[in-house]
C-alpha cells in the first residue's frame, strides 16, 4: 500500500478538487445552512458519513454488478437509488439506536438525499478508478479515502463560510445585499482562492 496515494487524494479533494468550491456540487446545502457554524459543522459531518459509506456501497455494485453484465448504462440511477435507499436506513438507524446523535445529524440525512456531491463522489470514483472496465490497482480502498477526502473538503469549506456569515451578522452590509447576495459574492471569492491550490504540484 503506497501511503503517498492516499495522503495526495485526500489532499486533492479537500483543496484542489474541492467539491463545493472547484467542482460546484452540494451548493444547496453550501447556502442553505451555512448560517451558523453547529449547522454547519454537523452537516458536513454528516455528509462525510455518508460520502464515505456511498463510495463502499457502490464500488462492489459498480464491480460485481454493472460492468461484468454490461449495464454501466445503469450507473446513474444505481447509484442514485443505492444512496437514497442507504441514507433512509441510516436515518431509521441512527433514530432507534442513537436518538441524540439522531437530533444532530437527522434532518441534514434527510437533506444529504438530494445533495448532488454525493452522487458525484461515486461517479467519479467509478471513472478515475477504472479503466477500460477494470478496477486499478487498491481501486476499492482509493474510493473509499476519496469518498472520505470529498466529506471532508464539504466539511471546510461549510466551516469556513459559516464563520465568515456569522461574522456578517455584526457587519454593516447594505441591505441590498444581506443573506444571499452576499453569501454568493464570499462563495465567489473562496471559489478564487481556493483555484490557487490548482498550482500546487504533489
Amino acid at each position: 500500500m503506497n501511503l503517498a496515494t492516499y495522503i495526495t487524494i485526500i489532499i486533492s479533494t479537500v483543496f484542489v478538487n474541492n467539491f463545493i468550491l472547484s467542482r460546484f456540487l452540494g451548493l444547496c446545502p453550501f447556502i442553505g445552512v451555512s448560517k451558523h457554524t453547529g449547522a454547519a459543522v454537523s452537516m458536513g459531518l454528516a455528509v462525510t458519513f455518508v460520502t464515505t459509506m456511498a463510495s463502499l456501497i457502490t464500488w462492489p455494485i459498480y464491480n460485481f454488478i454493472l460492468v461484468p453484465y454490461n449495464l454501466e448504462y445503469l450507473r446513474t440511477i444505481s447509484f442514485i437509488l443505492v444512496i437514497a435507499t442507504f441514507v433512509q436506513f441510516a436515518e431509521i438507524v441512527i433514530q432507534k439506536k442513537a436518538p441524540a446523535l439522531y437530533k444532530i445529524f437527522g434532518i441534514y440525512l434527510a437533506l444529504i438525499t438530494t445533495n448532488c456531491a454525493v452522487f458525484g463522489v461515486t461517479i467519479l470514483n467509478t471513472d478515475a478508478f477504472f479503466l477500460n472496465g477494470e478496477p486499478v490497482a487498491q481501486s476499492f480502498l482509493q474510493s473509499i479515502v476519496q469518498g472520505f477526502g470529498a466529506g471532508a473538503g464539504f466539511t471546510l469549506a461549510m466551516l469556513l463560510m459559516s464563520g465568515i456569515r456569522e461574522r456578517l451578522e455584526f457587519a454593516d452590509v447594505p441591505q441590498s445585499f444581506k443573506d444571499i447576495p452576499i453569501t454568493f459574492i464570499i462563495a465567489s471569492l473562496m471559489s478564487m482562492a481556493f483555484l490557487g491550490f490548482s498550482g500546487f504540484k504533489i
